[in-house]
C-alpha cells in the first residue's frame, strides 16, 4: 500500500524552477531517506508533501485522497495525519516541553489539557525527556528541542512522518542522541521520509535511497547498491565527494 504518491510535481519560485515534474511513491511501513546537494529541491519536495508549499503542477496523494490546497480542511486532515520535523525545531517559547508535545493534541484533536498531557508525557518518556517536560525552549540543548519535536510529531499518531534535516542545525556533539530517536522509530516499522545529510544513518537505516539533482530526481536504490555501486554519473560523484572527505 502506497501511504504517498507523487505525481508530476513541478515548483518555481520566480524564475526559478525548483521541482521538475518528480514522481515518487512511498510505501506503508517504508523509509525513505532523500539525499543530494544543497539547492537540489529537497527541503521543497518534503514541503509540497504536506502543501505547507502548493506545487504548480502535479498531483500529491495521500492516503488514497488527492490533495488540493484550496480544499483547506482537506489539507488540515493529512496535516493532522503526517508529522513535520523540522530543521529548526518550531517550538512554542512561551510553552513548556509537555505543552509542546500536548498542544496539538489539543488544538487539532479537540482533547482537554490533562488528556493531552497525559499522552505528551509518554512520548516524552519515549524519546528519553520525562524529566525535562517543564522545562521551556530555552532550558533545553538543541538535541532535547528537536526530541521534542519529534514527541511533538509522534503524539499525533500520524501515518507517515516527515523530517527535514532534523540534525543540520545541531552542534556535532549532539547529533548522535537525536539519530539514535530516530533509529528506535525506524525500527518500530514507521513510515518515515528522511531529508538528511547524515550519510551512516543513511545507509543503516534506510529502506530506498532517492538521490536529487537540480530539482530532479536522479537516482533510486537500496543503500547498499546507492553507495557501493551508484548508476548515474551524478551520484557517482556525490558519493565520491563523500568519501573524500571521510579520508
Amino acid at each position: 500500500m502506497n501511504v504517498l504518491e507523487l505525481e508530476g510535481i513541478r515548483k518555481s519560485f520566480g524564475d526559478l524552477e525548483v521541482l521538475k515534474g518528480i514522481d515518487l511513491k512511498v510505501r506503508k511501513g517504508e523509509i525513505l531517506v532523500i539525499i543530494g546537494p544543497s539547492g537540489a529541491g529537497k527541503s521543497t519536495l518534503l514541503r509540497v508533501m504536506n502543501m505547507l508549499e502548493a506545487p504548480d503542477e502535479g498531483v500529491v496523494t495521500f492516503l488514497g485522497k488527492k490533495l488540493d490546497p484550496n480544499r483547506k480542511r482537506l489539507v488540515r486532515w493529512a496535516r493532522s495525519r503526517m508529522g513535520f520535523v523540522f530543521q529548526h525545531f518550531n517550538l512554542f517559547t512561551h510553552m513548556n516541553a509537555l505543552r509542546n508535545v500536548a498542544v496539538g493534541l489539543v488544538k487539532v484533536r479537540g482533547m482537554e489539557w490533562e488528556d493531552a498531557e497525559r499522552i505528551a508525557m509518554e512520548y516524552l518518556k519515549k524519546v528519553g525527556l520525562e524529566d525535562k517536560a517543564y522545562n521551556y525552549p530555552s532550558q533545553l540543548s538543541g538535541g532535547q528541542k528537536q526530541r521534542v519535536a519529534i514527541a511533538r510529531a509522534l503524539a499525533m499518531e500520524p501515518e507517515l512522518i516527515l523530517f527535514d534535516e532534523p540534525t543540520s542545525a545541531l552542534d556535532p556533539s549532539l547529533v548522535g542522541e537525536v539519530l539514535d530517536v530516530m533509529k528506535s522509530l525506524a525500527g518500530e516499522g514507521r513510515t518515515m521520509v528522511v531529508v538528511t545529510h547524515e550519510m551512516g544513518f543513511a545507509k543503516s537505516v534506510a529502506h530506498r535511497i532517492v538521490y536529487m539533482e537540480d530539482g530532479e530526481i536522479i537516482e533510486e536504490s537500496h543503500p547498499d547498491e546507492f553507495f557501493t555501486s551508484p548508476k548515474s554519473e551524478e551520484a557517482r560523484k556525490f558519493v565520491g565527494s563523500i568519501i573524500d572527505r571521510m579520508l
